[in-house]
Formats: structure tokens, sequence, C-alpha cells
């Protein structure tokens, strides 16, 4: 019988490589971006040498948000970025920083819980219910239905579960932080005394971000989704997509459609998604700090200093 060749044949020796091959643009870019990075750092590093840490993050971010506002070319940014962190070394070996970006989308919203009766949501609703069905039976929760009370719970702003300090959060319903959905974890933990919940990687099946109010917009970065999640959406064996699919390799929809699966248009971006969430780590007086920020369509902001890491 016959049999179509494979177009991924050849996706495991690429997937390998991949890491370690970047294009001779990609390249520029990390040169271009420690170049300017380095030289902006080195500077904040003399300024505040006696400063604390916080002080410090604050140097950092201020001169990072000013080369990234001022990077016109997202695209062949981030798609360095979102690879692998990216570590800047100053020439005289005084200091040194890690650059970790990953994209803000590239999941499915654990807000859209929400709209089970939202007639513009329903293709968001129900790719977030699928998922956390799956994910309940897959790891065997023990009362999965009410965690999904709790979360709702915390989505419609109830504040049953999760006391909120930070301003942002007080401005905006929903979860849309890793730190508030993890505070109903741990309460869900607490009250169903349930230690799977601890063994299920969360970050790759959702984000945490505000809802936006135009419905084109409450949309999945496909191509750079996790296995796990792709695997769950699409209904195909988990193992055969880690064996084929590298996020940020291939399109989403040629490899979906490679599968013999159906991809929906209406769920997932069209064109590159300029909105990424960035981590810095770097070193003061012998410790090691961290700090975070968005970059969310050329605007820079949300700066939150992590602390020692």
């Amino acid at each position: 019988m016959y049999e179509p060749e494979n177009p991924f044949h050849h996706s495991v020796a690429y997937k390998k490589g991949f890491a370690l091959i970047l294009t001779l643009s990609a390249l520029t870019v990390i040169i271009a971006l420690s170049a300017v990075l380095v030289n902006y750092l080195d500077e904040a590093r003399q300024d505040a040498s006696t400063s604390k840490a916080m002080i410090q993050a604050d140097l950092y971010y201020a001169d990072i948000k000013k080369v990234f506002k001022g990077f016109k070319k997202k695209k062949t940014l981030y798609s360095v970025l979102y690879l692998s962190p990216v570590p800047l070394v100053s020439p005289d070996g005084r200091f040194s920083v890690i650059v970790e970006c990953k994209p803000m989308s590239a999941g499915v919203n654990i807000n859209w819980l929400s709209f089970a009766n939202d007639v513009n949501m329903t293709s968001q609703y129900t790719v977030a219910q699928k998922t956390f069905d799956t994910i309940a039976q897959s790891y065997d929760l023990e009362d999965a239905s009410k965690l999904e009370e709790m979360l709702l719970e915390e989505i419609g702003a109830k504040k049953k579960y999760v006391q909120r300090e930070q301003s942002r959060l007080r401005q905006k319903n929903g979860i849309i932080t890793y730190k508030q959905f993890a505070d109903i974890l741990d309460r869900y933990q607490y009250e169903s005394d349930d230690s799977k919940i601890g063994t299920v990687p969360w970050d790759k099946y959702f984000v945490f971000n505000p809802v936006s109010k135009y419905a084109d917009e409450n949309l999945i970065d496909g191509n750079y989704i996790s296995a796990e999640l792709l695997a769950v959406i699409f209904d195909i064996d988990l193992a055969s997509v880690k064996e084929e699919w590298v996020p940020g390799g291939i399109e989403l929809k040629t490899f979906v459609q490679s599968m013999a699966a159906n991809y929906e248009e209406k769920l997932f971006v069209k064109e590159f998604l300029s909105q990424a969430r960035c981590e810095i780590q770097y070193e003061y007086e012998g410790e090691h700090f961290g700090f975070r920020f968005e970059d969310m369509d050329g605007e820079v902001r949300y700066f939150e200093f992590l602390g020692k890491q």
C-alpha cells in the first residue's frame, strides 16, 4: 500500500539540533542586543555599586526598557529570546545578567472557564473546560469540581479564597498571575488533602492574563504552545507530539494538519503576537536576584521585583 511521505521524517534530528542552530539574522540580533545591554548595564552597575539589590533592579529595568521599546523588529528579537535564556556578561566580568522571555498567550487562559454562558466566547470556554477536565482525569484529582468552583469564585472577583494585595490585582478581575493561581491551589490542597495537585505542570497548559474586552483578541499563540497542551486540544497522542513538535520551530496549523487533526482557525492568532513576559536574573554582592516585566504590543510595563533567587 502506498504511504505518503511524512513531511516530518527529519523532525527528530531537527529537534535535537534546533536549539544549537541560529540563523545569521538571529545571531546578529543577539550580538546587537548584547552590545547595547552590556553598555547600559555596565553604566548602571557603576552608578549604583553601593545601592541595595532592589535599586539595582530598578536601574537595570529602566535601561532594558529603553532597549526593548526601541527594538522595532520584535518578531526577530523574540524568535531568539523564546528559544532559551540569553546570558549577557560585561567585558571585564564585573557583572552578568540572564534574560529569559516567554510568550504571554502560549496557553489556554484560565479565565476562559467563566465564559460558559457567553456566546462570543464559546470556543475559548470549550477549550478551557476540556483542558481542565483532561487534567483532572489524567492526574486523578480528588475533588476537581471543588477546585473549579474555587477558581470561578476568584475569577468572579468574590475574593473568597485569595486576598488581593497588589494594586494591579485590585484593578482587574480574574486570575492574572501564577502566584494568584498557586494560592488557590494551596487552599484547595489544604481543604481537600489532595497531594496530587502538586504534580500537575499547570504552566504547560494555562496562562494567567486579563481577558480582553474584544473577543478577537482572546486567542492562543499556538506556535509556542507546549506538547502537552497541543496533545489535549487536538486529541493527539502525547508521545507522538513530543517526537515531532518543537515550539517556535514550525507553524501549529501545518503540524496539526500533518497529523490529520482539525485546526480551528478562530482560536489561534494568525500573525506574530508581540506579547512577552520576561525575567531577568542578576548577581549583586555575591547573591542572585531577579525581576520580571511584560512587553505587550510595544509597551514595557509591570515591573515586579522577585527578590533573592
